[in-house]
């Protein structure tokens, strides 16, 4: 298991070994495993400059998921990038703590790379509630 975490816009992330091996445990439930996985926290320009270059939108976000993966492989190669001040607005805007909402955004896009999606209102329902549960499981 390599999982990575990188620095680009300071945010407070305790017990980071705890977080990896939480990872590898919600991917296994997913029936997938982690062989690479970088998590990067930077700013809102960042993650804009990846939006527009990669995806052609010009619009912020919070996270954004590349999935590198050989197509239809179990294991997990992969880029999430997650704007730390997207991040800091939803915990206001949801009124959460930063700590919550900051892990619910890595669940989400570990969960994407699991295969989850959240197009429809039906996909979004389904993402949240799995957010939900692997954030009770973790906070537990």
């Amino acid at each position: 298991m390599n999982i990575s975490f990188h620095f680009l816009k300071p945010i407070s992330l305790s017990n980071r070994q705890q977080l990896k091996r939480f990872i590898e445990k919600l991917s296994k439930k997913e029936k997938k495993k982690i062989n690479s996985l970088t998590i990067v926290f930077c700013a809102d320009d960042y993650l804009l400059q990846i939006n527009r270059s990669f995806l052609s939108h010009n619009y912020y976000t919070d996270i954004i998921t590349f999935d590198l993966s050989d197509k239809d492989s179990q294991l997990i190669d992969a880029e999430i990038y997650i704007s730390v001040d997207r991040v800091r607005e939803n915990a206001e805007l949801h009124q959460t703590n930063l700590k919550q909402e900051i892990h619910r955004v890595v669940f989400h896009g570990v969960l994407h790379l699991c295969g989850y999606k959240d197009k429809s209102a039906s996909q979004k329902k389904t993402m949240r509630s799995k957010e939900d549960q692997y954030l009770a499981l973790y906070f537990k």
